[in-house]
């Protein structure tokens, strides 16, 4: 026990002890050891710095540690895409330049660039290429145009870069594109081939040093498959989700009288499905409209030995603010007493205000708030990342309200990592139409999945 107490100080204090300054200096200096273990140092220096950044929305803090955690990844041959593409986003530009087919610069719009680009780095991100070099590319650098064999009844779709590879050519896939190759069709030339038997539709942005290519073909729309892959064998991990409220406790009551029991309840039975798909296993706190105290939920989790305990809710505001306020967020358990997750808290908490008073509540707080609260915190970080990241893929105007800390009654006494979840506001008409939509609950309980895997991925 004494040895779990050390550990977890020295941990506590890696992540707040010190300055931002001070832990990136020691994060640059263990990178450029070139040993195995001074790696390891560098690889978390650099993830704790990523928390720290989001913790304080530091967009600054956030692109340092994320060159960090590539760069001593890539050393210790870690997967760091998922870090490779938000760093990639940096600096994005929201919009496309549509160019028409056979669109090819003019002779003297093609300047010759005196010191020639290289390429750095390939990805993918939101089925969308990314292709980021050493320097700011010019619009006179990147040349498109069209090709079609009427006898082999083909489409070609043509970027010509002034840049060269740092790699040999590369043969690229993407679901429903026939081929993409990219490589160096002249000494100061580098080719992107898109080739296809049915028309592409082809949006490119040129932002700063990232060229971002979109190709969708214009085919028929076909059924989605279903959601509830990839499939994993991980039986071995266990997960209690709880759809808050329910029987005679309603939650919140939103927009043309939606009850968030019943909202909360759909999902947690979607994620419930998917989890268990993918090999996990799942234990619900309610699979009916019925109401449990606050108190029995965490006991159910503690009693199922859990590895992770996540309480599903969602968010209302008076409604005077109700077109104003909309978004997914994440808590993890704390005494906060800032305002924002005091009245959030309040809404959570009010089922089981019998058993709570002041000496208890604090008396709680006190003696767990240092138990979980970081591993709480990562998770918390990964879920509220899977939610955005697949709602903003089918939807537009999904807000992101962040990871926040506050006093959560339902989180208490649970001896695993646990995070309130709140999946929107069901006050906000547009968000409440949503959160009553099926297909809205799968994609919302997908992106949970999601962040859940990474989780497990990532500690």
């Amino acid at each position: 026990m004494m040895h779990f107490f050390v550990v977890l100080v020295f941990i506590t204090m890696t992540l707040f002890g010190l300055s931002n300054n001070e832990m990136l200096n020691r994060a640059n200096a263990y990178i450029k050891i070139d040993t195995k273990s001074n790696q390891f140092r560098a690889y978390n220096e650099f993830k704790n710095l990523y928390l720290r950044s989001i913790i304080h929305d530091d967009e600054r803090l956030k692109k340092s540690a994320l060159k960090g955690i590539i760069g001593s990844g890539k050393k210790l041959h870690i997967d760091v895409m998922q870090y490779e593409k938000e760093y990639a986003t940096f600096n994005k530009k929201s919009s496309y330049h549509k160019l028409k087919p056979n669109k090819v610069l003019k002779k003297a719009q093609q300047i010759k660039i005196k010191s020639l680009h290289k390429l750095k780095n390939i990805s993918w991100y939101n089925n969308k290429l990314i292709l980021k070099f050493d320097k700011k590319l010019r619009k006179n650098q990147i040349n498109y145009f069209t090709l079609y064999d009427k006898k082999k009844k083909s489409y070609k779709y043509v970027f010509d870069i002034h840049a060269s590879m740092l790699s040999k050519s590369q043969i690229l896939r993407k679901a429903g594109i026939q081929r993409i190759k990219i490589a160096q069709y002249k000494p100061n030339t580098l080719r992107l081939v898109i080739q296809n038997n049915k028309k592409i539709k082809i949006r490119f942005n040129r932002n700063m040093k990232i060229l971002t290519i979109g190709m969708t073909t214009q085919s028929k729309k076909r059924k989605p498959k279903r959601i509830y892959t990839p499939l994993i064998k991980d039986k071995k991990k266990i997960i209690v989700i709880d759809a808050g409220h329910g029987g005679k406790d309603p939650g919140a009551i939103g927009y043309k009288r939606y009850r968030e029991k019943v909202v909360v309840l759909k999902i947690a039975q979607y994620l419930k499905n998917i989890l268990k798909y993918r090999g996990y296993k799942v234990y619900m706190t309610r699979d009916s409209d019925e109401f449990i105290k606050l108190s029995n939920r965490t006991a159910l989790a503690n009693r199922k030995s859990a590895n992770l305990f996540i309480s599903i809710h969602a968010n209302a505001v008076p409604k005077r603010n109700a077109k104003k306020a909309y978004g997914v967020e994440c808590y993890f358990l704390s005494p906060s007493r800032s305002d924002r997750a005091e009245k959030v808290a309040e809404q959570e908490n009010t089922a089981d205000i019998s058993e709570m008073n002041k000496y208890s509540k604090h008396s709680l707080f006190k003696f767990l708030n240092h138990a979980k609260t970081i591993a709480s915190h990562k998770l918390a970080i990964d879920l509220q990342r899977g939610m955005l990241g697949s709602l903003n893929a089918h939807y537009k105007g999904v807000n992101d309200g962040g990871v926040r800390e506050g006093p959560f009654w339902v989180l208490v006494g649970a001896q695993m990592p646990a995070v309130l979840v709140e999946v929107g506001f069901i006050t906000n008409p547009k968000e409440a139409k949503r959160l009553v939509s099926n297909s809205y609950r799968k994609r919302m309980a997908m992106g949970l999945a999601d962040g859940i895997q990474r989780y497990f991925e990532n500690n």
